[in-house]
């Protein structure tokens, strides 16, 4: 096996020479893998030229890349005509309660999905049994026991329990500031401030990727800039990354990704912002300006980069347009909070200001292209696909009043899409050299409880909409540079050892697509639908999907940072 710093040109002659050459005596050695992919169009994931040719893979490895020659193999795959790329990574996915119910991750396994990252702010650990019985109370539909306590128990009990895609996660930070202050809107104490920081230390010893956040939703938005510098000293001295929600993307943009660079400066650690994005058409030229940032800063040293996913519209809850003090205490509170008339008044007028100092995506939007389309409650369901605004008027009550009474009705933050992005943006980010991908969405499945509620089509397209959409049809960007931002780009800023790139000694996730067919199927009215032109996928040298139908394979496993074994502690932390 050779070395990942041998050029990928040099390691497919070498390991063809050991394919094919003869022994001593002049004759012909064979060598047997477990599986050949043969003749497929392989892109490395580095951005190379492409090259006609197999993969041999053995175990969980790829051993062989170029001319396999009379090599055999158990399984031989005929990839004439297709793409052999490393296998997809997800930046940004909520697949973190989906894959507990059904572990396939189907609508992201068939655009060639390998690794699914969570951590956006909330990650499953660390908790506490308060927490615990908080969160199972307030479940949605999937239902689940909480069985952990850290972060690093629940991925190993996804892997131990069985799921088709290998999973990693970021600790969230709202999730730790819970663990400690609940949801109490007021700054950590200097004592609360190091049991986060250890809680922090904690998860990437467990091979957490870094910290994650998410600033518009409490009680997260309860945190000031000093309390995610110290977090992220904890999680850079680990050697991981801090990846943002930044606390604005419409209004207060600009000055969101100026907290996003005080915080890499200070806590010296690279920065990487969640689905960038200038929300409002009002702020859609600050795109061009912050986009000039990033690349001045990238051209000064500062590790800072981005993701996205491949659409106009975002999806969360109604909670983005709600003012973030009226959530104080966690949902019953901030029910009861809504009901309290002076507390209700000064929301509404916050909510029709034009800026009241916190993130309104229902106003920045227009409630004309607002749509709520996750409700737990079942008598509120006939109302997935209408816009708030309609909605409004069928109750003769103002889009902000309605906004509020839904989340009461439901006993939650009300899933919701949100218009809020240029197609002309969207074009400028795909063509950014240090932009990788995140759905922002969790794995489902046309069946079974996943029907109850609509979802964004990002949840079945992101992937395919890139390859397809912008690829193929439209030539925003080429096949090699979004296979390398899909795959090497995110392992390599992430620190994910031996994963995305086509290579001897690399983990053997491969994605092998017809490029002609490769497309996103799912809309906004039919969400439904799974995206076309994944032929088949592999995860850890498994085959997890075979001619666009799942295997029964389990093999995705927990991955951890590169070097995490290296443990920190809070000694290293610059105080």
């Amino acid at each position: 096996m050779f070395k990942k710093n041998y050029q990928p040109l040099t390691i497919i002659l070498l390991t063809f020479l050991l394919s094919t050459c003869g022994d001593p005596a002049g004759e012909s050695t064979q060598i047997h893998y477990d599986t050949i992919i043969q003749g497929g169009v392989i892109h490395d994931g580095l951005g190379s030229p492409a090259i006609e040719g197999d993969v041999a893979i053995q175990n969980d490895r790829i051993v062989a890349v170029g001319d396999l020659g009379n090599a055999t193999a158990d399984d031989l795959i005929d990839a004439t005509g297709l793409v052999v790329a490393p296998g997809f990574i997800n930046v940004l996915s909520w697949s973190d309660r989906s894959l507990i119910h059904d572990g396939r991750g189907m609508s992201e396994l068939k655009q060639g999905v390998t690794l699914q990252i969570f951590g956006e702010g909330t990650s499953q650990g660390p908790t506490t049994e308060e927490l615990k019985e908080y969160d199972e109370r307030n479940q949605g539909d999937i239902k689940f026991d909480i069985s952990w306590t850290t972060l690093g128990e629940y991925l190993s009990f996804l892997e131990n329990k069985g799921v088709s895609p290998n999973v990693a996660s970021f600790v969230g930070a709202t999730t730790v500031r819970k663990h400690e202050l609940g949801y109490e809107n007021r700054l950590a104490t200097p004592e609360e401030m190091l049991r986060m920081q250890e809680l922090v230390i904690n998860a990437m010893n467990e091979g957490a990727l870094g910290l994650g956040t998410s600033l518009i939703y409490a009680p997260a938005t309860y945190s000031d800039t000093n309390e995610l510098i110290a977090l992220s000293k904890a999680a850079g001295v680990c050697g991981g990354s801090y990846i943002s929600h930044l606390r604005s993307e419409g209004n207060q943009f600009e000055e969101a990704f100026e907290e996003l660079v005080t915080i890499a400066r200070e806590a010296n650690i690279p920065a990487e912002i969640y689905h960038l994005k200038a929300a409002g058409q009002a702020n859609y030229y600050k795109m061009d300006l912050v986009i000039e940032s990033i690349e001045e800063l990238r051209a000064q040293g500062l590790d800072i980069r981005a993701n996205m996913y491949s659409y106009t519209a975002g999806a969360t809850g109604l909670d983005a347009m709600i003012p973030p003090w009226i959530q104080e205490g966690g949902i019953d509170n901030w029910i009861a909070n809504m009901q309290n008339p002076e507390q209700r008044a000064r929301a509404l007028r916050e909510m029709q200001m034009h800026d009241a100092g916190w993130e309104n995506l229902g106003r920045g939007s227009g409630y004309e292209n607002v749509i709520p389309v996750g409700f737990k409650n079942p008598e509120l369901r006939h109302l997935i696909g209408k816009t708030l605004l309609e909605i409004a008027e069928e109750r003769g009550k103002s889009p902000e009043e309605t906004a509020m009474d839904l989340v009461a009705e439901d006993g939650s933050r009300v899933g919701t899409i949100y218009f809020m992005m240029s197609e002309e943006n969207v074009r400028k980010k795909l063509r950014l050299p240090w932009m990788s991908f995140g759905s922002d969405a969790g794995a489902q499945a046309p069946e079974g409880l996943f029907l109850n509620s609509s979802t964004h089509p990002r949840a079945y397209g992101n992937f395919a909409r890139v390859l397809g959409k912008y690829v193929r049809d439209e030539q925003v960007l080429t096949l090699s540079d979004a296979i390398r931002r899909m795959t090497s780009l995110p392992a390599t800023n992430l620190k994910l050892g031996d994963r995305g790139v086509i290579a001897p000694g690399y983990f053997a996730d491969l994605a092998i697509f017809d490029p002609t067919e490769i497309a996103d199927m799912a809309t906004f009215e039919e969400p439904h639908q799974y995206a076309v032109g994944m032929v088949h996928v592999f995860v850890n040298g498994v085959q997890a999907l075979e001619n666009g139908e799942h295997t029964g394979n389990f093999s995705g496993r927990f991955v951890k940072r590169e070097g995490y074994e290296n443990q920190c502690s809070m000694a290293d932390i610059d105080l």
